[in-house]
């Protein structure tokens, strides 16, 4: 795939991949050129992680940084009454997806040579790249906005990544790093193109557990949207490769307290508009201004998808009522599952629909929010 290259969504603008780089000299965020996407007879049957979809990187890893991420259970369930399919993601190695994206990234970065790296997160993902990094040998900084809970720092810190606690909303975390980006490699899970290539391991692998079949309608949280434009960016593919004619439909589940892409959606275009932010529980969707907005209404829009919001009590309630079902997750990707409901209620999705709700993260990660919901 010589031909590949980063490119300016807004200008067009196409950049080589080496030397590495994680925004357009103008300051924009960058893509990758379409890829062919492969076929079912290209996967690699015998690899048990997102590895078995190599064929559709823009890159040939010689030596894949791997944990044994992906590959996660497909569950058939039910919420309020509705059936729907939970895709489990915390059964990936740091307990949530964004392992997928950190595997493929830190791999392409250690194939290219960078040796230092740099992540800003309010948590999972600095978690994971900070997992993947020593796993691959690297250095590795993280800043964390001083809000973030003490498990998901603390997990951080085990994996031996010098850390940095950033007062202020997350915004600030992210400017702090940008900031530090000209002397450390900024491997950002929001920024860099190759994260995506990793996360749209997860429509890969949804088509496949679907026994090469595509869903109606797949439910995300999102705030920075790496799970809904791999999502799109992987059923993309698969239509460039013959495999399908459609995409599901895609809709996105944001907190009512920080819903910046659901503003934008149900206004009808493609800035950013006025709203007001509040504290969620759901920190790990609580980004105030997406950097790929505009891609992910593309990607809502053509998928003929939507959006909706969930209330703080709706939140807990969705947290709790998985819990009393066995699935143990944090209040990040709870909210999923209440959009669900909200959407079957609303009859945008069907009952005889396939649904696919994505599940992003553990409940062990929210440890002190379980906690205050059972006071002794």
């Amino acid at each position: 795939m010589t031909d590949v290259a980063y490119i300016d969504p807004i200008t067009q603008i196409r950049y080589p991949l080496d030397p590495p780089i994680w925004r357009s000299p103008d300051g924009g965020p960058l893509m990758l050129t379409e890829l062919p996407g492969i076929r079912r007879q290209d996967i690699d049957r015998g690899t048990r992680s997102v590895w078995r979809y190599r064929a559709a990187l823009p890159l040939q890893v010689d030596q894949p940084v791997s944990l044994g991420e992906g590959c996660t259970p497909l569950h058939r369930g039910s919420f309020d009454g509705k059936s729907c399919s939970f895709k489990l993601e915390w059964f990936s190695p740091t307990g949530s997806f964004k392992d997928r994206g950190a595997s493929v990234l830190v791999s392409c970065l250690r194939q290219q040579n960078i040796g230092h790296i740099l992540e800003d997160s309010s948590g999972n993902g600095g978690a994971a790249i900070a997992a993947y990094g020593a796993a691959a040998g690297m250095a590795v900084k993280v800043l964390v906005p001083a809000s973030t809970s003490p498990a998901k720092i603390a997990q951080v810190r085990a994996y031996g990544a010098d850390i940095d606690l950033i007062p202020g909303p997350r915004e600030a975390t992210e400017a702090a790093a940008i900031e530090q980006a000209s002397e450390i490699f900024y491997a950002s899970h929001n920024w860099h193109p190759f994260f995506l290539q990793g996360t749209k391991m997860l429509g890969y692998e949804i088509w496949e557990d679907l026994g090469f079949a595509v869903p109606d309608n797949i439910i995300i949280p999102a705030s920075a949207g790496s799970n809904l434009l791999g999502c799109y960016i992987a059923f993309k593919e698969l239509m460039a490769s013959g495999e399908t004619d459609r995409l599901p439909r895609l809709f996105v589940s944001q907190p009512a307290n920080c819903a910046p892409l659901h503003a934008s959606f149900q206004a009808g275009t493609s800035d950013f508009v006025e709203t007001d932010f509040k504290p969620t529980i759901a920190e790990g969707t609580a980004i105030k201004r997406p950097i790929r907005l505009t891609e992910m209404l593309q990607a809502l829009r053509e998928s003929d998808g939507g959006t909706t919001t969930v209330k703080e009590a709706e939140i807990v309630d969705a947290s709790l009522k998985l819990a009393s079902s066995g699935l143990y997750v944090e209040p990040t990707s709870a909210h999923a599952a209440a959009a669900f409901a909200q959407l079957s209620a609303d009859g945008q999705i069907d009952p005889g629909d396939e649904t696919v709700v994505i599940l992003t993260g553990t409940g062990l990660k929210a440890t002190t929010f379980y906690a205050e919901q059972f006071p002794s």
